[in-house]
């Protein structure tokens, strides 16, 4: 595996991988024991087209408790394929650093990085998918129902967007059943369908626009903002349409006893979840973004460090 810019292009055993060693790095910080240095005297720049909290502290905390270093690089620093070409600044940085993270608008823009890049080039956000997003996901759901999590079904509410697009590549690769309740016209576009199945064609994946009906078998019950950046104009019309889609108490009635709630943040507290679920009993929210921290530690020591 050179590059990270989506689930499709990882195997299930390179997946596997990703998270023994995440799982590994969580365990020796939860015991108060150093990570080895696997990432000494390396450099990770992270360019930023979008604002972040969990992705530029977990990749930068992520670098130094591995023992090396990251650059941010903002958006008007770079002017990624405006100031300059992706080819350029990822010509220019892999002759510099170890490693590219980039949190963008166009995915075509980490494509362009990738094909010019000597260094691995991770993508930390873009329009089409949010693969390190995913594997914190994959690590919350299997604090919760173990290693073995096929045979499970998470359930995602709301817009059929990168975050569904990335978890549903997850639960092919790992044998889960992916369920999408959207508003008509709010599901995952279908060339990502036809991208999902074509990678992996076992997948049970179904699509609804009854949230109650889709949560009735859930394990993991999953939502995001309905309104992403670079979709302010939409936010009142989204509101409108995405109103019965909210994660609130009377959702999680139709769902099993034992079912968690997920959330990628930031979280729109009112809107898309209620105050009484993100803060409830179900919810696993907050630990599923600490493990932002330790999914990219696991990525990082595989990618940059030969782990």
């Amino acid at each position: 595996m050179r590059h990270f810019l989506s689930l499709a292009q990882v195997t299930r055993e390179q997946f596997d991988h990703l998270l023994d060693v995440a799982f590994l790095l969580r365990k020796q910080r939860e015991q108060n024991k150093p990570n080895d240095p696997v990432l000494a005297h390396r450099t990770l720049a992270m360019i930023f087209e979008k604002p972040s909290l969990r992705t530029r502290v977990s990749f930068e905390q992520a670098m130094l408790e591995l023992g090396g270093h990251a650059i941010r690089l903002g958006w008007e620093e770079v002017g990624l394929g405006k100031r300059e070409h992706p080819a350029d600044v990822a010509r220019v940085l892999s002759g510099m650093v170890h490693g590219i993270m980039a949190r963008v608008y166009e995915h075509q823009k980490l494509i362009d990085l990738a094909e010019y890049s000597q260094v691995p080039v991770i993508n930390a956000l873009s329009d089409e998918s949010h693969p390190c997003q995913a594997l914190a996901d994959v690590m919350t759901v299997m604090d919760e129902f173990g290693r073995d999590v096929s045979g499970r079904t998470l359930v995602f509410i709301g817009d059929g967007n990168n975050v569904a697009h990335s978890l549903a590549m997850a639960c092919g690769t790992l044998g889960m059943r992916f369920v999408l309740a959207s508003p008509p016209g709010y599901e995952l576009h279908p060339r990502f369908v036809d991208r999902i199945k074509s990678h992996h064609p076992g997948l049970d994946f179904r699509t609804t626009h009854d949230s109650r009906e889709a949560v009735a078998q859930a394990d993991a019950v999953y939502t995001d903002t309905w309104v992403s950046m670079g979709q302010e104009d939409e936010k009142e019309k989204r509101r409108a349409v995405f109103a019965d889609y909210q994660i609130n108490e009377a959702l999680l009635k139709a769902a099993p006893d034992h079912a968690i709630v997920l959330h990628c943040l930031p979280a729109y507290r009112g809107v898309e979840i209620t105050d009484a679920v993100i803060d409830g009993p179900r919810s696993r929210v907050f630990p599923q973004a600490h493990n932002r921290l330790h999914a990219q530690k696991g990525l990082l020591a595989v990618l940059m460090g030969g782990a």
